[in-house]
């Protein structure tokens, strides 16, 4: 180191007594640095146990330190000479500082292992945390997108069920609603023919009473005992008329009251169907629920 000193200041052209001046401030800063480069090696820290190492590596950077800003004054004090020595100064200062720097810069990173190493681990925390928390994110997402898909498919089924369920209760009502109206057709039928019955009966029973009445009258001059039996005859017809024509007509009324009956019973059942309907409340369809 001291000869590449020396060689530098023969190149630089300084008279010899200021190039001895130079060589005797900076002379025994080359030999410091040439001492601690070697030294410096021989400093490795691996583990967080070595506090030796990383208090000798902390004395050495102090001690360096405290030479590069000597080194530091004295290129301001000399520097204050001549430009040529001043050129001279700042290329000596800055080859000793490049020499220098980077040895102090190593036993930095010796002394501070422990705290150099923590920072690592917490940066690689980071960077572990930060990666968890991004899959979390996107495993949150997908899941959500996924459950929004789920009720959507789930929504359109039940509409399509509710759809097909009003459809069916509407083919139902209508089917009880034409039995409703062919039974009470029917049964409105058959009470005309009834009614129409009992009126032909009726002009039958009466046309029977005015031909025995009037056979009667003929006969009127016939014994008392023969107009007694005529009598009997008569009322005995009319009554029997009376009684077939009640019986019938009876028949006829018992007939249309179960037919009624009927008729009234599926009515109820339609509108307990409709009663019974339900409405989804994600669609507004309804449809029949079974009690």
């Amino acid at each position: 180191m001291s000869n590449e000193l020396q060689v530098m200041i023969q190149e630089s052209g300084l008279e010899q007594s200021k190039a001895k001046y130079i060589l005797d401030n900076f002379q025994n800063y080359f030999e410091i640095a040439d001492e601690w480069a070697k030294k410096a090696k021989t400093i490795v820290v691996t583990d967080a146990s070595q506090s030796a190492e990383m208090q000798m590596a902390r004395v050495g950077r102090l001690f360096l330190r405290e030479k590069r800003i000597a080194i530091e004054k004295a290129r301001v004090s000399l520097k204050e000479q001549i430009l040529r020595e001043g050129k001279a100064i700042d290329g000596i200062a800055n080859v000793l500082k490049a020499l220098i720097i980077p040895i102090e810069k190593y036993l930095d990173t010796q002394e501070k292992f422990v705290e150099i190493r923590e920072e690592k681990k917490q940066e690689a925390l980071r960077i572990e945390t930060e990666r968890k928390e991004e899959e979390d994110r996107i495993a949150k997402e997908k899941a959500e997108a996924e459950e929004q898909e789920r009720i959507r498919k789930e929504n359109e089924q039940l509409k399509k069920e509710a759809e097909a369920k009003e459809k069916a209760l509407q083919k139902e009502r209508a089917r009880v609603e034409k039995e409703r109206q062919e039974a009470e057709a029917k049964a409105q039928k058959e009470r005309e023919e009834a009614q129409a019955k009992q009126r032909a009966i009726e002009d039958k029973a009466k046309a029977e009473k005015e031909e025995a009445e009037k056979k009667l009258q003929e006969e009127r001059k016939k014994t008392e005992k023969e107009k007694e039996e005529q009598q009997r005859i008569v009322e005995e017809v009319a009554k029997k008329a009376r009684e077939k024509a009640e019986s019938e007509q009876k028949a006829i009324e018992e007939k249309a009251r179960k037919e009624k009956e009927i008729a009234d019973a599926e009515k109820k059942r339609l509108e307990e169907l409709l009663k019974n309907q339900v409405e989804c409340p994600k669609c507004h369809h309804k449809f029949q629920t079974n009690n």
